[in-house]
């Protein structure tokens, strides 16, 4: 399948709020070592981090679980509620890549979570060289099912709605700005605990089922179903999805 022409992009992109309940619960976190990989990037120690595009809050959390002061910025108020619910403690903003509410200089480390690749890249990363510091690490990061496994292979083109997904790291990598170092890349391997019901719920979160018509959605999601009750290794009760945490980092000149 061809990239999505804008309109649908758009609609992509703003589709996770009327689902933010249902992404809170079942989308997965990101890897503690890829995140703590991402803050070593950084000259001198990071104390202050801004989850941009923090949805609701899946890198946030580990962030303030490592002690670090952060600051979540998410333009859907929908998603932006949930993540306040959830973690009270955590100065949440409404903003965008483009226009971040904070002061030149504010940060000391920035991470972007399946979100990269909404934004309008070169304003966002001149935006972001604004906010970190000099010597700030700019950390994107990614989710990706581990289909070294024979079976997420399988079960990841049952789920395909034609999108694709990068082979390497040359096909993932950001973009260059004069204010950043070259990236340096990691994937750190974790898995998120699911049964089969828990996986479909997963598998609507993302935007490309969210905003088809269900007469796309329905058959996806039946078919989808047929595979994880027949597959001996999601059958039966929880089962660990393997997943890869495609992360880079980048120093702020």
């Amino acid at each position: 399948m061809s990239d999505p022409t804008p309109g649908i992009r758009a609609r992509q992109a703003a589709s996770f709020g009327s689902r933010a309940g249902a992404y809170a619960e079942h989308r997965p976190g990101y890897s503690r070592e890829a995140i703590e990989w991402g803050l070593a990037g950084a000259d001198g120690t990071p104390r202050r981090a801004l989850d941009l595009a923090a949805g609701t809050g899946k890198v946030t959390e580990t962030l303030a679980g490592l002690g670090l002061d952060v600051i979540a910025v998410e333009p859907d108020p929908e998603m932006l509620a949930e993540l306040s619910r959830l973690l009270p403690s955590v100065t949440a903003l409404e903003g965008h890549a483009e226009r971040i509410p904070l002061p030149d200089s504010a940060v000391d480390a920035i991470f972007v979570g399946q979100a990269f690749h909404w934004f309008d890249v070169g304003p966002a990363m001149t935006e972001m060289a604004r906010v970190l510091r000099p010597g700030g690490v700019f950390v994107p990061m990614w989710n990706y099912e581990d289909e070294s496994v024979p079976w997420v292979a399988e079960f990841t083109g049952t789920a395909s709605m034609g999108w694709r997904r990068p082979a390497t790291d040359g096909d993932r990598q950001p973009a260059t700005h004069p204010a950043f170092t070259p990236f340096e890349s990691g994937r750190f391997r974790h898995a998120h605990r699911r049964t089969a019901e828990s996986l479909l719920e997963t598998l609507q979160t993302y935007s490309r089922v969210i905003i088809s018509d269900p007469a796309e959605s329905a058959p996806l999601v039946a078919r989808v179903r047929g595979f994880l009750e027949t597959n001996p290794a999601t059958a039966s009760g929880e089962f660990d999805l393997p997943l890869i945490t495609w992360t880079f980092r980048s120093r702020r000149r």
